[in-house]
């Protein structure tokens, strides 16, 4: 089953007998703002205009946990989640589609999501809003109760288990260049990677607008990264948002990956836990 869908095919099922849910996951991670500047609104620009029949899920109340110990993004409570799913329509028995604003990372974080937690057919429209050609709405639906129930999967690492991973498979980075090398870090603690782990940018997987490149094409460079056949393979990012996008793109290239969803922002917390720095794994 695809991992991602195009908006052609999008508008073709949503006028079909059977249309899948549809879920508008907006958000933005800004590192940086201009004085004065409000944070992004994701349901504001939601309520602006949606793909008709779409529903609005929160990031960062809905797929996350509160931030702490465990990380800016920790997973949510199973019981949260499963009622925000069932609030949105979302049921086992119907498929789900998830956009965002362009990026993909929100929109990944909620299809990895879903499908840890059990259900069968989740895809991502890949490009996001801007790949609609179609009418936006400003009508919000009231859609019937789902009847999804999470059940935790395999997938999921730890800090123990990248760790580990970053030895004995491969672990990727998905931040930029720049934060993996330590150069900067604008967000966590300090800066640097999980000593083994390798750098690669998710953003190095999207073409100039956000649409994931060629199945072949991520193949390639993700073996050429060192995710031969065979080789399990990890990916953690900042906040196990952009390492969800990272995952997916993998997925799309045939290669199955774990996600360490606690990220950097957990591993950076502890100081206990070893720091590499510079463009080498250890």
């Amino acid at each position: 089953m695809n991992a991602i869908i195009s908006a052609s095919a999008l508008a073709a099922e949503l006028a079909g007998e059977k249309p899948p849910v549809l879920l508008d996951v907006r958000w933005q991670l800004s590192l940086a703002r201009t004085a004065g500047e409000p944070p992004f609104d994701g349901r504001a620009a939601y309520e602006a205009g949606h793909i008709p029949g779409a529903v609005y899920v929160d990031l960062d109340r809905e797929l996350a946990g509160e931030p702490g110990e465990r990380g800016r993004h920790p997973l949510p409570g199973l019981a949260e989640f499963g009622a925000a799913m069932r609030r949105a329509g979302v049921s086992s028995g119907r498929p789900v589609v998830v956009y965002d604003g362009g990026q993909g990372w929100a929109a990944a974080r909620a299809w990895w999501m879903l499908r840890w937690t059990g259900h069968p057919d989740v895809r991502v429209l890949d490009g996001g809003l801007p790949s609609w050609q179609g009418p936006l709405s400003q009508d919000t639906p009231s859609p019937e109760e789902g009847d999804f129930r999470p059940v935790p999967g395999t997938g999921l690492l730890d800090a123990d288990g990248a760790a580990a991973l970053a030895r004995s498979g491969v672990l990727f980075d998905a931040r930029a260049a720049e934060r993996y090398r330590g150069d900067v870090e604008p967000i966590d603690r300090v800066g640097g990677h999980i000593p083994g782990a390798v750098s690669a940018p998710t953003t190095e997987n999207v073409t100039a607008d956000g649409r994931f490149l060629p199945a072949e094409d991520l193949r390639a460079r993700f073996e050429a990264l060192g995710a031969s056949k065979g080789t399990e393979v990890g990916v953690y990012c900042g906040s196990g948002v952009s390492g969800a996008h990272e995952v997916l793109a993998l997925a799309v290239a045939g290669i199955p990956a774990a996600l360490y969803v606690g990220s950097w922002s957990e591993w950076s917390a502890d100081p206990e836990r070893p720091v590499a720095v510079g463009p080498d794994p250890q």
